[in-house]
């Protein structure tokens, strides 16, 4: 029992650490000079970054923010690999990549280097899916893409799919595991997708007003 405490906290403490280097803020104080929190809907993530910086801030934040996802998410399962702290004898650690996954998303929306105040966490929790399975990963980028393209709303994309997270890992996981475990690995998810939905508050709460933005760019560099 020692051994997986001690993995589900290292596995936190890597996610939030990693995840609260926020992309978007480094990206636009070293080209733009500026805090993308003062900018626009002052969301420092992909969206507001892309509507407010144009397409280069938004491409170097689209990469950083994948890239610490999966950082966290294969380094904590490494480690923990090493721990032998995986589930039954196959040692399959896919659970702490679900752990380190949530704090990361904790880290980007909370960020202990930027005084706590980051973005909404969508990019690092797809992030996850690509570094813990990579079917899901393409389930839900092809869901966002489908809500993306008939609704032009990135914040009901957004949600859409990470609603449908917790859904798409367990029927996914069951293909190839046992029921238990794959109920597990999807209820670790649902924490997950609520902090992103719960980001997403103000998003819905516009969406029902008929006042959200529509996907848009002004700045084309």
């Amino acid at each position: 029992m020692t051994v997986y405490i001690s993995a589900i906290v290292i596995s936190a403490l890597i996610g939030y650490l990693l995840g609260s280097i926020n992309s978007a803020i480094i990206t636009v104080r070293l080209l733009k000079h500026q805090d993308i929190r003062t900018m626009g809907s002052c969301n420092a993530g992909l969206t507001n970054t892309l509507r407010c910086c144009g397409k280069t801030c938004a491409v170097i934040t689209l990469a950083g923010d994948l890239l610490k996802g999966v950082v966290a998410v294969v380094l904590s399962r490494w480690i923990c690999s090493e721990f032998s702290a995986g589930l039954a004898p196959d040692n399959d650690t896919h659970y702490i990549g679900y752990i380190a996954g949530f704090f990361a998303i904790i880290g980007h929306v909370f960020p202990i280097y930027f005084r706590f105040k980051g973005g909404k966490g969508v990019l690092v929790g797809v992030s996850t899916f690509i570094a813990v399975d990579a079917k899901v990963f393409l389930v839900l980028i092809v869901i966002f893409a489908i809500v993306l393209s008939i609704s032009k709303y990135v914040s009901l994309a957004s949600v859409i799919a990470t609603a449908l997270a917790p859904v798409a890992t367990f029927f996914l996981a069951w293909v190839n595991n046992s029921f238990g475990r794959s109920l597990l690995y999807g209820i670790l998810t649902v924490p997950m997708a609520f902090v992103i939905i719960f980001m997403h508050r103000g998003n819905i709460e516009r969406l029902k007003n008929g006042t959200e933005r529509k996907l848009s760019v002004h700045k084309n560099n």
